[in-house]
Order: C-alpha cells, then sequence, then structure tokens
C-alpha cells in the first residue's frame, strides 16, 4: 500500500472504475474480521479507498461454506455485524457477496436471485448505506446470474485475471488477485508491459489447468 500510494496512479472507489482509465480498485471479499487488523489501518493511512464484499448470512461466524476448501485452507473469522457497520462508519465501502456464498452458475436462478437481492438488503437495513456493486462468489456467473446481476446492483466483479479493457460489460468485471502482486511482480512492475504479459501468461495457465481438471472430470 505504501508503494501504491507514492506511486502517482490513482486509486478510486470500484463504482468509479468503469470510468476512470488507468485507474485501479481495491477489493476484499468475504468481510474476514483480520481486516480490521490489518487491512483498515493502512488503507486509512493512506487514504485509499476500499470495497469489502460482505457474505450476510455468515456474519460473526467462519468461512466453512464450501466444500472447496481442502484440510489445509484455514477456518477464519467473519466479521460481526457491528463490524460491518464500524466498516461503513470509516468509509470503507460495502459489496454484497450474496447469503450463503453459494457457486451462482450452479443453483436455480430463483436461489440466485435470492442469494443476492437478500444480501444486498440486509446489509442496506443493518448499516444505512447503499450497496451498488456485488462480487460473485468463486468469480463465477452465468448470462441469466449476470441479468438477475444488473436489476439489483450498479456493477459487479468476477475473478477472469486480466486487467480493465477499453469496453467492459459493468456486470463481469476482472480482477487480479493480490497474490499475483508479491514476490518480484510488485505493483509498479505489473504496470509495465512486462508484467501485462505475466498476467496474461498465468491466465492462459489457469484456463488450461480448470480445462484439464473439466477433462479428468468426464
Amino acid at each position: 500500500m505504501e508503494r501504491l500510494a507514492g506511486s502517482g496512479t490513482p486509486v478510486v472507489p470500484l463504482t468509479r472504475i468503469p470510468e476512470t482509465p488507468g485507474a485501479l480498485a481495491l477489493t476484499f471479499d468475504d468481510g474476514y474480521r483480520n481486516f480490521l487488523e490489518h487491512g483498515l489501518p493502512v488503507l486509512e493511512k493512506h487514504r485509499i479507498p476500499a470495497t469489502v464484499f460482505v457474505v450476510s448470512g455468515r456474519c460473526g461466524g467462519l468461512n466453512d461454506w464450501s466444500h472447496r476448501y481442502s484440510a489445509r485452507t484455514p477456518r477464519l473469522e467473519l466479521m460481526s455485524w457491528s463490524e460491518v457497520r464500524q466498516l461503513g462508519d470509516a468509509g470503507v465501502a460495502l459489496g454484497a457477496h450474496t447469503v450463503n456464498h453459494p457457486d451462482l452458475a450452479r443453483v436455480p436462478e430463483a436461489e440466485a436471485a435470492r442469494e443476492m437481492r437478500d444480501c444486498r438488503r440486509e446489509l442496506e437495513d443493518r448499516t444505512g448505506r447503499p450497496v451498488e456493486a456485488l462480487a460473485y462468489p468463486y468469480g463465477n456467473s452465468t448470462p441469466a446470474v449476470r441479468l438477475l446481476a444488473r436489476q439489483e446492483f450498479r456493477l459487479a466483479c468476477a475473478t477472469t485475471l486480466r486487467f480493465l479493457r477499453g469496453q467492459e460489460d459493468p456486470w463481469n468485471l476482472p480482477r487480479i488477485d493480490a497474490w499475483y502482486l508479491g514476490g518480484a511482480w510488485r505493483l509498479d512492475q505489473l504496470l509495465k508491459p512486462g508484467g501485462r504479459a505475466y498476467i496474461a501468461a498465468r491466465r492462459w495457465l489457469r484456463q488450461l489447468r480448470a480445462w484439464l481438471t473439466e477433462e479428468r472430470g468426464q
């Protein structure tokens, strides 16, 4: 965050990213309690905006919503509602991450609509703040799910590994995992042509891995 603050790269609220070429927006999924200790103080110090996507039905609980997690995946505490309100009071934007964190591409459309709508409504009711953005759990959606998201939100984020392009579907925005900012690829390097080529190569490998996994499953 220190390098980002000193880089001269504009960091804007997520809702402004489609209209701000060359800018970055920071997002944090799930609403982990450790964000309050490790994330919020640093963001406040450098006056960097961010959005936290909250799983409304699990506030005050654990991230134990998925069979996809292995035994090595840590079980982490999620913020309580009072802590979520604390984030909003601190100027962090709150986004929806559904009620129960299902894969929206794999559930009936009525359930997907309910997961998105009820999450938004509860967040707004409990915090008194507007919720304009959604992050699809696991980054997965379908055209039908995105149409439903369009009825509830100003924009929605997936996990497609690439930078924004000139014309984007506001309800299927790509994101780059913070994991790729470690090691040799610091943020300032990632924004250069070599870093962009690196992200493109990692995206290709991710797609290949997903295809091989699907083939083995068949």
